[in-house]
């Protein structure tokens, strides 16, 4: 009988302290994050998304720390002890890389946003990143669990050695996905298109494929290696203003300089086009035996423009050329 009263307070002992411990940790917890969350309010983004990576992890570890403390009370053999403590160091070490690399990869992909830096977007740099701390974790586990590296690294190069032919194909996309995000021939958001015939704008690059999406909003998978062994066109280089013409069409007996007039005011009103650029008509061909045959030449903001930019231009101009009385050529000189 005494002896299960003693045990029976060892273990409400040991549930005291969980619990008194697991309050502590909450209430420090909350001391820590509570100044996160207002300098986030304030508009701090690193802050912001410190509080925002934190905010679930900091739970668990509070749970943890009331174990600890829960272990130092409760009537448990030396062994099983053991076992915990290691779980638990398995558990913060994983559990406190993952949040790091978490943090980083959502501060990378905001400033990138910001300055239009498109590497930290792609999936390939966010999972080097999870890889390289989790790397890191595991050699501290390693360290903490006395485990000489030589052996294991001789193991891991003899088993890599047999995944890497098993993998060769998958090898050799993730590569080129690091040559791609190294060399940077192509990024996140640029409008591209390969010998191939693919077109459309990159919206992901992952470990082994990269994601393209189409004007027709279907998307395209291409495996990197495909990439970088074809030729590659992208139209985000050096930037993305294309230029277009626009053939705009006449009677003989038009006056040039009027149709110039109207063709270079009304393609400066049309959106999307570039402020900075004045519209430049081309007598180009020039007289023709039934027409006269001139080039309106525009530059666009981004090349998925062109196609409404270029229609806007013809109807503004069709419209000012009747408004005005520009003579347009008719079925019976084309015919001709």
């Amino acid at each position: 009988m005494v002896v299960k009263s003693a045990i029976i307070v060892d273990w409400a002992a040991a549930i005291a302290a969980l619990a008194a411990g697991l309050v502590l940790s909450l209430a420090l917890r909350q001391l820590i994050l509570r100044p996160l969350r207002k300098l986030g309010g304030e508009g701090h983004t690193t802050a912001l998304l410190l509080d925002d990576t934190l905010r679930i992890p900091s739970v668990l570890w509070c749970l943890v720390a009331a174990l600890v403390g829960m272990l130092q009370f409760a009537d448990i053999p030396d062994r099983a002890v053991r076992w915990a403590i290691n779980g638990i160091v398995i558990f913060l070490v994983l559990s406190i890389s993952v949040s790091i690399s978490a943090f980083l990869v959502r501060l990378g992909v905001f400033y990138s946003e910001r300055r239009g830096l498109p590497f930290a977007l792609s999936g390939l740099s966010r999972a080097l990143v999870h890889l390289l701390f989790l790397v890191l974790g595991g050699v501290v586990l390693l360290r903490y669990f006395d485990v000489t590296v030589a052996p294991l690294l001789t193991a891991l190069g003899v088993g890599g050695l047999a995944v890497a032919l098993a993998l060769r194909d998958t090898l050799a996309n993730f590569f080129a996905g690091v040559h791609i995000l190294v060399e940077a021939p192509l990024s996140v958001g640029d409008f591209i298109k390969l010998s191939s015939g693919e077109e459309g704008t990159v919206t992901d690059i992952g470990w082994r494929t990269t994601r393209v999406l189409t004007t027709t909003n279907n998307t395209v998978v291409i495996p990197n290696e495909k990439i970088t062994s074809s030729i590659l066109t992208n139209y985000a280089l050096p930037d993305q203003k294309v230029v277009i013409t626009v053939d705009v069409l006449t009677a003989l007996d038009a006056d040039v300089d009027q149709i110039a007039r109207i063709a270079v005011e009304e393609a400066a009103r049309v959106e999307n086009t570039v402020p900075q650029f004045t519209p430049l008509l081309l007598v180009d061909p020039g007289v023709l035996p039934t027409h006269l045959h001139t080039k309106l030449v525009v530059q666009v903001q981004h090349r998925l423009h062109q196609g409404m930019v270029a229609s806007e231009v013809r109807r503004r101009i069709l419209a000012r050329f009747r408004r005005e009385g520009v003579p347009l050529p008719s079925v019976q000189q084309v015919s001709v």
